[in-house]
């Protein structure tokens, strides 16, 4: 398999995914900001969005202006929010909250149409 199409696929069941679970229990993204005060939380998500970004991009550093861009872009939004919050860990929660406050319902349809655009893409499910 391609690895843009597999890409395609994962990035968008997780963005599908992490959209239902936000608008079933919207408690959830409060609880994850709560816990990334935990310098333990912290570190771990910082990890984990470093080495998903940074795996992503060692696969996939197409910058090519079609679809395969998107995959891309959210490899090295993952890698910079993962260096942000192990670097500079008070600034970047504070600003990830910030959005998240005055964006929930804009990146709530963003998570859902990227999810869905991705998941065709990978699955070919509408011709264009």
């Amino acid at each position: 398999m391609e690895p843009s199409v597999f890409l395609a696929k994962f990035w968008g069941w997780y963005l599908l995914i992490f959209f239902f679970i936000l608008s079933f229990n919207p408690r959830r993204i409060r609880q994850i900001f709560d816990d990334l005060k935990d310098q333990k939380f912290l570190i771990l998500a910082a990890f984990a969005a470093i080495i998903l970004g940074l795996l992503n991009i060692l696969f996939h550093n197409i910058w090519e202006p079609d679809w395969r861009i998107i995959i891309t872009a959210l490899g090295w939004i993952s890698l910079f929010i993962g260096l942000g919050l192990f670097v500079f860990p008070d600034s970047t929660t504070r600003r990830l909250t910030t959005l998240n406050i005055r964006f929930v319902q804009v990146i709530y349809i963003i998570l859902f149409l990227l999810g869905i655009f991705l998941l065709n893409m990978g699955y070919q499910l509408v011709l264009y």
